[in-house]
């Protein structure tokens, strides 16, 4: 069986009726990396455990923005999307996935949590009068370069020193958080990218490099935390490269 990779979710509202909210780029990703994906609704923090027990890893994706009260900041009035039960939830998936040394991805706000989850800190809100970051309207396009440190993991997983990146954050990290580093950055100095040291096996990105899968470098990205979700050797290897015709095969059916 391929390894079970847990994605993340927002809650939301549809047609009056509570919802988790996934951008497909992201099971397609997963999907093409060859694994299994499981969308994880928000549940009650005591379900972590029992969450985290059943995957091989998780991608923490991008969404609203982190309750600045989680790393003692204050509240700016760019703040949006900020949701409670997701917070917690996710904080709670975060400890246990490191008590059992599953990889994780996190993406944008995926980023951000992993930060404050680590005791870190975020920037509340990022200057954007050049349009460098938040650019929502290019989304799927790369709006900047990023350059990422020579011997990083990072590095190595993307093959190159400089990468173009979309922006759909206004938020960065800020203090970084035990067992990280920050190995990538925009020409502004914001930390575009951190990950894990003393064998915490984290990579997380300020871009959405699900929506940016052709350019040479994002697809790696997930194909880091696939390779790493078989390395405790409870995923038989077999079934890997097969997930193109998958991908296909679910678009059609959820179209």
């Amino acid at each position: 069986m391929r390894p079970r990779i847990g994605i993340t979710t927002s809650p939301s509202l549809h047609e009056g009726r509570f919802s988790e909210a996934l951008d497909r780029a992201y099971v397609t990703a997963v999907l093409r990396a060859g694994a299994l994906p499981l969308v994880l609704p928000v549940l009650d923090p005591s379900r972590a455990a029992a969450v985290a027990a059943c995957l091989d890893g998780i991608v923490f994706t991008g969404g609203g923005d982190v309750d600045p009260a989680l790393y003692g900041g204050d509240p700016v009035p760019e703040l949006r999307g900020v949701n409670a039960r997701r917070d917690a939830y996710e904080l709670a998936l975060v400890r246990q996935a490191l008590d059992l040394a599953l990889p994780m991805l996190g993406t944008c706000r995926g980023c951000q949590l992993l930060n404050v989850a680590m005791g870190g800190t975020l920037v509340p809100h990022l200057p954007n009068s050049d349009g460098r970051h938040c650019a929502r309207d290019r989304w799927a396009e790369p709006v900047h370069n990023v350059s990422v440190l020579e011997g990083t993991l990072l590095r190595t997983v993307l093959g190159s020193e400089v990468i173009g990146v979309n922006s759909l954050h206004h938020q960065a990290v800020a203090e970084l958080g035990t067992g990280l580093r920050a190995v990538a950055w925009a020409d502004d100095g914001v930390i575009e990218a951190v990950e894990g040291v003393d064998g915490r096996r984290v990579l997380a990105v300020q871009w959405h490099p699900e929506l940016l899968l052709t350019p040479p470098g994002n697809a790696t990205l997930f194909r880091w935390l696939v390779e790493e979700a078989r390395r405790p050797g409870s995923v038989d290897p077999g079934g890997a490269v097969t997930e193109d015709a998958e991908a296909g095969a679910l678009a059609g059916a959820a179209a």
